[in-house]
Order: structure tokens, then C-alpha cells, then sequence
């Protein structure tokens, strides 16, 4: 795991390049921000990142949920993807939700009438289904070329950053209603000095004091929860013990100032 996973809208807040290599090949995904229409400049800077993304990669892979109902949102982002000119695949996940297959129907024909994709692939993430399918695919359609990276390395992300996004995973799912929206998490301290025992500091950021009772919890019940299951998932990626300290702070409409989305490493 090498960035935060909900079910949440607008999980992702930052590119992040996840790294497959295989005997057929070097994929390098670059994983955006959900398309959406921004409001504070936290998503003008999420939605800034999609557009440089489009630019930057060889081809485009559209991931859409396929127990959701087509709406408005689906032809904003088919308009992003027309205007882009790029080769496109259409990925239809979450059929294991799906019953009756033929219920895709609709949502294939729905696609395929707007755009023409090079692919329609419908699978599983989490039950694995026609993942293979799906890499061989994209390989298939990427031009030749020189691998970018190494081997044995899986993602551009720093620990310190993937011990963030790990954190902030958990704040996802303890927490409801304003509050993932209104969180970020920074990586303060990264010390692995001591061969025994990783040392992490983290600050999670919130806008008022009412959301910082709320992360800490009821005798701090909460934050000692969204601790310890950070700190088990950050032990299996660093492959040692960690020493996982968590705080709180009170940063007014951070969403809106230019300086703690630089410290979040929210591009502009």
C-alpha cells in the first residue's frame, strides 16, 4: 500500500506514480484526484493536477464505479478526456457488486456512444477479476520505450510521505461528516537513526478547535485509535518497529492558503 484507500470522494489529493514491471514491460500509473468541480484552492489544486497529469502520460485510463448511475459528472470527465485527444480505456470496476452482468449494459453502450475507448474492461479490485486482463492491456497500447524506473522500486513517494497518507487512511475511516475533508496530515519527523525502532512524527491539520476535540476524542480515545492502526500499517512498510507520535493543529481555512498546501505537497 503506498497511498491512503476510502471510499470517500476526494481521497486523493496529489499525484501519486504507482510502478508495475513485468516481463512484458514497464507501466507507470499515475494516480490523480477525482474529477470534480473545485471550490476551495485545495481543489483547484487537485483539479490542476488531473489537467497536468492528461498532459504528461502516454495513455489514459478511466476508472468508473459500475453500480453508480450515469449523471452529470460522467460527461464532464468524458469532455477531459475528448479534448484531450489522448487514447483511452474505459475501466468499469466493482462488478462484483453486479448480480446480473447484464445490467452493464447500459453503462457500456452509455460510453461507448460518447467516446470511442480503445478498451472497455470490466472488473473486480477487490476480488481481483480481470486484473491481468487489464495490465496486459495497457501494456499493449503503451508506445516502446526504455524503463523510467528500476525494477524493484514501486512508487515515487518518499516513507515519509507514505506514513502520511497512512495516517490519514485511518482518519478516514473513524471519523464521519466534515471531518475527512477538513483533515491533511504532514510527516514532522522521519528518523530512522536507530536499526531497532522508526521514529514518526506527525501533524494533522483541521480548521477549528471543535474538529480538534473531535480527531483527539473522548480521552483521547480516537487519536489512540487512529495511531495504532496507522502504526501497524507504517511497520509493515518500513519492516521494523515504529514510534508513532500523532498532534493536532488548528489551522484556520488551511484549504484556502497557499502555504500549508506547499507544506502538504499539494502542487500547484
Amino acid at each position: 500500500k503506498i497511498a491512503a484507500v476510502s471510499n470517500k470522494p476526494q481521497t486523493t489529493r496529489h499525484k501519486i506514480q504507482g510502478i508495475v514491471t513485468s516481463d512484458d514491460g514497464q507501466i507507470v500509473f499515475v494516480d490523480t484526484p477525482g474529477v470534480h468541480k473545485p471550490g476551495y484552492l485545495l481543489n483547484r489544486r487537485m483539479m490542476s493536477a488531473v489537467h497536468d497529469a492528461i498532459l504528461s502520460v502516454d495513455l489514459l485510463v478511466l476508472m468508473r464505479d459500475a453500480s453508480v448511475s450515469t449523471g452529470n459528472g460522467d460527461r464532464f470527465v468524458l469532455d477531459l478526456i475528448k479534448k484531450s485527444e489522448k487514447k483511452a480505456i474505459l475501466v468499469l470496476n466493482k462488478i462484483d457488486k453486479i448480480k446480473d452482468k447484464g445490467n452493464l449494459l447500459p453503462l457500456i453502450e452509455f460510453y461507448s456512444n460518447e467516446h470511442q475507448f480503445e478498451e472497455i474492461i470490466p472488473i473486480s479490485a477487490l476480488k481481483g477479476d480481470a486484473i491481468k486482463v487489464l495490465l496486459t492491456e495497457i501494456t499493449r497500447h503503451l508506445p516502446e520505450n526504455d524503463p523510467i524506473f528500476a525494477e524493484d522500486e514501486m512508487t515515487d513517494q518518499s516513507l515519509r510521505n507514505m506514513a502520511a497518507e497512512m495516517v490519514r487512511e485511518k482518519i478516514l475511516e473513524t471519523t464521519g461528516e466534515e471531518i475527512p475533508y477538513v483533515t491533511a496530515v504532514i510527516t514532522e519527523l522521519f528518523d530512522e537513526s536507530d536499526p531497532k525502532v522508526t521514529k514518526i512524527f506527525c501533524a494533522i491539520y483541521v480548521e477549528r478547535s471543535s474538529q480538534k476535540s473531535i480527531i483527539i476524542g473522548k480521552q483521547g480515545r480516537l487519536i489512540k485509535e487512529i495511531g495504532t492502526r496507522a502504526r501497524a500499517d507504517i511497520e509493515k512498510l518500513v519492516g521494523k518497529k515504529v514510534f508513532l507520535k500523532l498532534f493536532v493543529k488548528v489551522v484556520k481555512d488551511w484549504r484556502n492558503q497557499e502555504r500549508p498546501l506547499d507544506e502538504l505537497g499539494v502542487t500547484k
